[in-house]
């Protein structure tokens, strides 16, 4: 079963969002990494890159399947989380805290009226689910 944490926001392509002030923190929902299985890598972009809402930044492989990472804001990357290198099943255990990816400091907050709340986010894969079936 699929943790949804209140506090965050997301998107339709599983990521998450946590925003303090100007800096986001980003990461894949609980969701996404059930899905994908087992994660073995993530490739994450250098610090100082421009990301784009609902452009890829990256890519995750997995047990199941080799997945692009949609950035869910704007921003230029700030930090990386480098520990997931050298343990990427963090992100499976841990995907909301240890497992986050990305720190992006926020071009336009008014882009966060895109992604979903935790209520929203819950019908959105509760009705990806059922089209799956």
């Amino acid at each position: 079963m699929s943790v949804f944490q209140e506090d965050l926001f997301y998107s339709r392509e599983h990521t998450w969002v946590r925003v303090d002030g100007n800096i986001a923190t980003i990461g894949i929902s609980d969701y996404a990494q059930e899905q994908l299985g087992d994660i073995y890598s993530v490739e994450l972009p250098e610090p100082d890159r421009e990301v784009e809402q609902d452009e890829a930044f990256g890519s995750i492989e997995s047990s199941k399947s080799v997945a692009e990472l949609v950035s869910p804001v704007s921003g230029e990357v700030i930090s990386v989380n480098e520990d997931i290198e050298d343990d990427t099943g963090v992100i499976n255990s841990d995907p909301y805290g240890s497992g986050w990816l990305i720190m992006v400091e926020l071009r336009d907050l008014d882009e966060l009226n895109n992604l979903l709340d935790a209520e929203e986010y819950r019908d959105y894969v509760g009705e990806e689910a059922v089209e799956e079936e």
